[in-house]
């Protein structure tokens, strides 16, 4: 996908109704319990994740985590740089800082372009809500050691692929077998949350 071409779609999209629940349910593990499809709690707290977009060689990229092993949730899973809202933050100035925190991100030169969908995640009792950004360059990253294992630099064309979409069925304590939709990006698989997000932009961008 070009940038420039990834850029106007995004424009474009983001400035009318998005396909929210049809594009994230795509990547829905079956079941998900605690889940009630286009609501969330009025109890679950804010959170922010950045979905940051730049060229290299003209294609467009995404940049995603794998987060370290040793945190309480979320362990090894890739994921958004992102995290809770903290009080008197709005949601891009939250994304922004947990970035800032998580990748070594310069926020200087980024550009905001708006929101996708907010998504309920019942395991941590958060709203995700997805922050759209765009950086006319590739981004000057490192790592956090205390939060992230690796750093994934995706081309956005990979995640569009539907012939790289697998599921693999388990089970799970007390849910007996869950279907998990997911998509293998630099050895490492891109699943739940995360990849509902990313199939809302995906959508957008088709």
């Amino acid at each position: 996908m070009r940038f420039t071409d990834v850029e106007n779609r995004l424009r474009l999209a983001l400035g009318g109704p998005l396909p929210g629940l049809e594009a994230q349910i795509r990547f829905a593990p079956q079941p998900r319990p605690g889940w009630e499809p286009g609501r969330s709690p009025d109890d679950a707290r804010p959170a922010a994740g950045l979905l940051l977009v730049y060229p290299v060689n003209g294609e467009a990229h995404l940049v995603l985590t794998v987060r370290a092993s040793h945190l309480p949730s979320h362990a090894g899973q890739v994921s958004l740089p992102g995290g809770a809202v903290e009080e008197g933050e709005s949601i891009e100035e939250a994304a922004l800082r947990e970035a800032r925190e998580e990748v070594g991100l310069d926020a200087t030169s980024i550009r905001l372009l708006g929101r996708l969908t907010p998504l309920h995640i019942p395991v941590s009792g958060f709203v995700l809500h997805p922050v759209v950004a765009l950086l006319d360059w590739p981004p000057d990253l490192s790592p956090s050691n205390d939060e992230v294992e690796r750093i994934l630099r995706v081309p956005l064309a990979d995640l569009a692929d539907p012939a790289r979409k697998l599921t693999r069925r388990v089970v799970q304590e007390g849910r007996g077998f869950v279907d998990i939709p997911y998509i293998e990006v630099d050895g490492a698989e891109l699943w739940g949350a995360t990849a509902m997000v990313l199939a809302e932009l995906v959508s957008i961008l088709a």
